[in-house]
């Protein structure tokens, strides 16, 4: 399954901001509400507090008959006050209040002397609310809170001066989750200006330079001229850019190099071999004139074949954008013996022609020479033209068929010309393959006869039909 366009740099570099940003503001949004609830819970402590300190204050002024109607007016939907003879938080369930229990005594002036305990209790989950309230009150209260309560009740026992004991019970709920309209537009827009910096970033400073840098390694491995690119987007962009500008600079000067010390060296052979043709005819002995010709014309022949395979190194010749079909419909009409070409689908490739056409003209005419029938067929896999050349011969002994394409090695023992050339024929298509970033190989069918595949890239601008009828080569 193709995953495109995600596994390309932007799109992943993009879901990585827009996760990274939900994340950030999910986190921002859970501290938020954590402490406004802490801030709410704080307040609502304070005024439970300093509302029970005020009671007791006024329940030790006033006379006995007044303290009922003292409680009545005290109490509210979460806050409840009653006097009792005994406290309903006993000495075991007694936790330091802190801040609480110092504001009640702070409130009414009092030291260490009163008795004040006060307990804390977490309650979570669906609950429901403070019983004493009222049937609408509790519905508005369970719709406000949506039934999830997440609450610290609060009970209070205050000592007064004749004995009994005002006992406090409260809740402070948890407020339930929400999110502002102010915040989902302030991260929408934070989100948005990042985007549109992530993605100019990307695609003028780093995505560029990288397409740029792709395109040309594909082209130089075809063997096409490839201008120095310009050092441009962040250091490791540019450094990049500057190493792969030096590699083709050695590149085209090692290529160069060695083939014109090659072309040189089969050039300046031909002079003594003249001189030595001109000797040969002055030998009286008839014989021994016609071996000396003959080793002369041998040596001749090799000769022009090296300057040959050192002009196949040279990248002088223009890449054009060919049909496969077509071009191996021409070479089959230059070829004189005849041969099969099993049409596959269209394909389009960027090739050198003449080179191309020199490097599979050698693996026909081998395969014609020392396999009989001989049939040429072409396919797309992966990315790759292949084209196989099929024949019905011996094939090669498996320790042989990478030492077959070393420079004027001949599997043919006679060492005749006519039956052998010269050893050359392999190693020039393999050169031109891999000029084009490609490469040839060799394999013995099963059933007999030898299999010779070049392969070469299809380059960005191919133009392919008919993929899914592609052909796999035959055993």
């Amino acid at each position: 399954m193709k995953l495109w366009p995600f596994n390309t740099l932007i799109v992943q570099l993009t879901l990585l901001v827009i996760a990274a940003l939900v994340a950030a503001q999910m986190i921002s949004l859970w501290l938020f509400v954590d402490e406004r609830s802490l801030a709410i819970r704080a307040a609502l402590g304070f005024e439970a507090a300093g509302r029970a300190a005020n009671v007791a204050r006024l329940l030790e002024n006033a006379p006995a008959e007044a303290q009922s109607a003292i409680l009545e007016a005290a109490d509210s939907p979460l806050v409840r006050f009653k006097l009792s003879s005994r406290p309903t938080v006993a000495v075991d369930d007694y936790s330091d209040g802190g801040v609480v229990e110092m504001r009640v005594r702070r409130l009414l002036g009092d030291n260490k002397d009163r008795d004040i305990r006060v307990e804390l209790r977490q309650v979570e989950g669906k609950i429901l609310p403070l019983p004493h309230l009222s049937g609408e009150m509790a519905e508005m209260h369970m719709a406000m809170m949506k039934g999830e309560l997440s609450a610290v009740e609060m009970n209070l026992s205050i000592a007064l001066s004749d004995g009994d004991w005002l006992n406090v019970e409260t809740r402070f709920e948890r407020p339930p989750l929400q999110w502002p309209f102010y915040s989902t537009l302030t991260f929408a827009v934070s989100a948005a200006l990042i985007l549109i910096v992530v993605f100019w970033f990307l695609l003028t400073r780093l995505t560029g330079p990288l397409r740029r840098l792709a395109s040309a390694s594909e082209r130089l491995g075809r063997g096409e001229a490839v201008l120095e690119l310009p050092v441009a987007g962040p250091l490791e962009a540019r450094n990049l850019t500057k190493a792969f500008n030096q590699m083709q600079k050695r590149l085209t000067r090692f290529v160069a190099d060695r083939t014109r010390l090659l072309a040189a060296l089969g050039h300046d052979l031909k002079s003594p071999l003249t001189a030595m043709r001109v000797r040969a005819e002055m030998v009286d002995d008839e014989e021994t004139r016609g071996s000396l010709i003959a080793c002369v014309e041998e040596m001749q022949s090799m000769v022009e074949s090296t300057i040959t395979f050192s002009r196949g190194l040279i990248n002088s010749e223009d890449t054009e954008l060919v049909e496969v079909g077509e071009f191996l419909a021409s070479l089959q009409k230059d070829i004189v013996d005849p041969f099969q070409i099993t049409h596959g689908p269209k394909i389009q490739v960027r090739i050198r022609p003449m080179a191309f056409r020199r490097a599979l003209r050698n693996l026909i005419e081998n395969a014609l020479r020392y396999g009989g029938d001989t049939t040429v067929i072409y396919e797309a896999q992966h990315q790759l033209l292949v084209v196989s050349v099929l024949d019905d011969g011996p094939g090669i002994p498996e320790e042989q068929l990478e030492q077959v394409f070393e420079p004027f090695f001949r599997l043919e023992e006679s060492r005749s010309l006519e039956t052998g050339g010269h050893g050359l024929g392999l190693s020039i298509s393999r050169t031109i393959a891999r000029a084009h970033g490609g490469d040839v190989t060799l394999s013995n069918r099963d059933g007999g006869g030898l299999a010779a595949q070049i392969k070469i890239p299809l380059s960005e601008d191919v133009s392919l039909s008919g993929e899914k009828n592609n052909r796999a080569m035959p055993g």
